[in-house]
């Protein structure tokens, strides 16, 4: 497998991303912005580039950007205001991949840019989000999709769980918290992985999937789940459902014959595997 892959964003999902496709052979780049971590990249076999596209200060290596397929796993920081300047990161980012003449774009998305409507949601949804974040990363998707120097795909992925996401740590002990009966759309890290190696395997560009894993237990029982699995003490919800939304992932299935590693919560919970 000859594919040069760039892995724009070494975090959580992207270290984890990076070290299975070193595994099965491609040739695989991957960024980061602090240098404590090149070692580290390095160690796994990834090659390392120290990459910053914050707006006070843009460095890059042009090398990073001279692949195959890039893939953009770099979603706005919570609780920083990042928001109002994401869209201009990545068309920056962009700009970057076109003056590389990158051939194929990942964009890692997120399904809040769809708000609560009450219903299930599908890619055919012409999404309206309700917060600033979803705001602006339905900009940053299009974006991306405005180049017509590479084809990309864009993956949604619903909220995320795995090793160091533990869920029971939100909600552990306490009270009378709102819209139990909710449907919860959660997504695992082995299936954030083995779909994106999916896609690629595929070659599944020019297209928009959600990434959600088909069982969608309510918020009330999820969370109760996981804290006893934890040994945390159990939340106590409100047995009501007020504003919710239904992510419908089952397009990957269908068009891609993708099979989720996770289709049925519990029994995968019962596998500790957290």
């Amino acid at each position: 497998m000859n594919s040069k892959i760039s892995i724009l964003g070494c975090g959580w999902y992207g270290f984890a991303l990076a070290k299975t496709l070193v595994s099965k052979g491609y040739s695989v780049s991957g960024s980061t912005t602090t240098e404590i971590k090149i070692s580290l990249l390095a160690q796994e076999g990834i090659n390392p580039f120290l990459i910053n596209f914050e707006l006070e200060q843009n460095y890059f290596g042009s090398f990073f950007f001279e692949s195959d397929v890039l893939i953009i796993c770099l979603p706005p920081k919570r609780h920083s205001g990042e928001h109002t300047s994401y869209p201009k990161k990545i068309r920056k980012i962009a700009d970057a991949a076109q003056l590389g003449k990158v051939k194929k774009v990942l964009m890692i998305s997120s399904t809040s840019v769809y708000a609560d409507v009450n219903r299930e949601v599908t890619e055919g949804e012409i999404p309206e989000p309700d917060t600033e974040s979803g705001i602006a990363i339905l900009e940053a998707e299009q974006i991306i999709e405005s180049y017509k120097s590479f084809c990309s795909t864009v993956l949604r992925f619903g909220g995320l769980i795995g090793p160091g996401r533990n869920l029971a740590k939100f909600f552990s002990g306490k009270c009378n918290i709102a819209n139990g009966l909710a449907p919860v759309n959660l997504l695992h890290l082995e299936d954030c992985v083995q779909l994106t190696e999916h896609i690629l395997n595929s070659d599944a560009f020019g297209y928009t999937f959600n990434a959600c894993s088909p069982d969608h237990p309510t918020r009330m029982d999820m969370y109760t789940k996981v804290a006893e699995i934890s040994g945390l003490e159990k939340p106590h919800f409100l047995p009501e459902l007020s504003k919710w939304k239904l992510i419908n992932g089952n397009k990957v299935s269908t068009q891609l014959n993708y099979k989720y590693l996770v289709n049925n919560w519990s029994e995968f919970l019962g596998q500790d595997k957290l």
